[in-house]
């Protein structure tokens, strides 16, 4: 058995033909492509925002700012206005999130704003990019003092600590 090699030969029709599949592929890909931004939610704007400034009634707030996207009642009550904006490379390809924030309007016991927080996304993390601090929940005390009051009252403490140290079981 031999092996010839055979040479193919463009001819003038087959590198026509090879240029229009060319073209014609390169201008559907292009169709394809796209700098799509979704915003999504409440966008901030700056004048708006400028309308309220601390110590604004509620009442104020909700005239320039509008409805919140949500309201929390812990010790006070506070406004959200919640917003994302996505962006999509391709008309095939899932949007991407770009950027996150989350406008806070915190009140007092009065109904009046005590203070604005705008937090973004930044490395994971919820960050305030107003005042530069990351929200802690609980009761603001040193590591030391968390460990020393324990996780319960003063007495239930006392009791888990003798039971731990006399080999007691639950009561």
């Amino acid at each position: 058995m031999s092996f010839k090699m055979r040479v193919f030969k463009a001819t003038g029709r087959s590198l026509r033909l090879g240029a229009a599949i060319a073209v014609i592929s390169t201008a559907a890909m292009a169709g394809c492509t796209t700098s799509e931004v979704f915003n999504q939610g409440y966008v901030v704007d700056q004048t708006a925002l400028d309308l309220t400034p601390v110590g604004s009634s509620r009442e104020q707030v909700l005239l320039s700012l509008g409805t919140p996207s949500t309201t929390a009642t812990f010790d006070n009550e506070v406004f959200y206005y919640v917003s994302q904006k996505r962006t999509r490379a391709a008309m095939f390809l899932k949007p991407q999130l770009v950027e996150q924030s989350v406008l806070a309007v915190y009140f007092d016991e009065d109904g009046t704003v005590k203070q604005i927080a705008n937090y973004t996304l930044q490395d994971g993390k919820v960050f305030d990019m107003i005042s530069r601090t990351t929200p802690t929940g609980g009761i603001d005390k040193s590591f030391l003092a968390q460990v020393l009051s324990g996780a319960g009252s003063e007495e239930s403490t006392r009791n888990a600590v003798a039971r731990s140290i006399l080999g007691g079981g639950a009561n």
